[in-house]
């Protein structure tokens, strides 16, 4: 695997993003050629918050030394080392539907239409998935975690030293409220419809993330229900962000930094396929792990392939395939702290991948 990071502007702030080269050539309707990636933007907004919140994201602060150096970091939960009981999110579900024009591909992308997935909408496929349900029994390399949600299986491994002996701890999704379609009318400059480079015969839309995130901050000032304590996600059907090429998947962010901050997450759920990038729910898993571990975008680690604790990145593509009756989901291996140099007596199994997919600490670890 081939990874490196870029830079990109949102107007002042960076966007860092991880790329992982996709082996496979684009169709002529979209160029330079497409890279599987995922997006992290830093703490911004474009909208002043003129209050406190009434409560912010549950969240616990820790650290660890490598060679000297102090690494610390927040995430969201109940800290494992002194709790043992069940911390659950507010979550909120928002479908925003892309339409294109006559002059950019007269298409419209709606993840709320029932035949998105077969007989599912995209909504009800991610409501349905192991990341909102606990209905998978997950067993690592022989240690049993319990049946639980996909990213609460991970974090117990994550921290596995402790929270083996605390069956009671958990950081668990609520079940999601879906609020009201949100619509987005691209423009010409901002996007268009070409072929899914990943999956030849089938369209999928693009905008420009910049133009996407100045909606999506509209969104969520908008949207009175969204509160720090909760956990707002942007769900789309068969669309790719860009950002002087295609394709992001996804990205996480916050409006501001601990503790008081907004976080966020969007992602697209895109038409199933061997090695199709995005496809159904592995681009939110990617998106909803980070987001667990580096809720507010901003756990320095000092890797050369991740200058934060994005734990999804390292891996992109290394789907696994999780069939809920008659349906299968795919679902990111993501990396354990162990890999950004930490103890490796604290994950499970002594892992430094959920998966075990991983092999190697990150590159450039001191």
């Amino acid at each position: 695997m081939k990874r490196c990071f870029a830079s990109l502007s949102l107007l002042a702030a960076l966007v860092l993003v991880c790329t992982f080269l996709a082996g496979v050539s684009l169709a002529q309707d979209a160029a330079p050629p497409a890279r599987a990636m995922y997006a992290t933007m830093p703490p911004h907004s474009y909208h002043p918050v003129n209050q406190a919140p009434a409560a912010n994201l549950a969240q616990w602060s820790g650290a660890w030394t490598h060679k000297g150096t102090r690494l610390t970091f927040v995430m969201v939960g109940a800290d494992p080392r002194t709790s043992n009981a069940t911390t659950t999110i507010p979550t909120f579900i928002i479908p925003v539907k892309f339409v294109f024009g006559a002059q950019n591909g007269n298409m419209t992308f709606d993840p709320t239409l029932a035949t998105n997935f077969g007989t599912q909408s995209t909504v009800t496929m991610v409501q349905g998935s192991p990341l909102m349900q606990s209905n998978v029994h997950f067993i690592q390399g022989g240690t049993d975690l319990g049946t639980t949600q996909y990213l609460d299986a991970y974090q117990r491994a994550n921290f596995w030293s402790v929270t083996k002996t605390k069956t009671g701890y958990h950081t668990l999704l609520g079940t999601p409220t879906v609020l009201p379609t949100q619509t987005i009318t691209v423009s010409t400059g901002q996007g268009s419809v070409i072929t899914n480079p990943f999956l030849p015969g089938h369209k999928v839309g693009t905008m420009d993330i910049n133009a996407f995130d100045v909606k999506l901050q509209g969104f969520l000032a908008a949207l009175t229900q969204i509160q720090p304590n909760t956990f707002p996600i942007f769900v789309a059907y068969d669309m790719y962000l860009t950002s002087g090429g295609c394709c992001i998947g996804g990205y996480h962010s916050a409006n501001s930094g601990p503790p008081a901050g907004q976080t966020y997450a969007f992602s697209s759920e895109v038409d199933q396929g061997s090695g199709v990038f995005s496809q159904d729910t592995a681009a939110l898993s990617h998106e909803i792990g980070e987001w667990y571990d580096d809720p507010f975008t901003n756990n320095r680690v000092p890797c050369n392939d991740n200058s934060i604790m994005e734990n999804g990145d390292p891996l992109v593509l290394h789907d696994f395939a999780y069939p809920i009756g008659s349906f299968t989901y795919h679902l990111q291996d993501l990396v354990f702290i162990d890999y950004f140099g930490a103890p490796k007596s604290i994950p499970v199994n002594g892992w430094l991948s959920f998966q075990n997919d991983e092999k190697n600490t990150c590159p450039g670890l001191p």
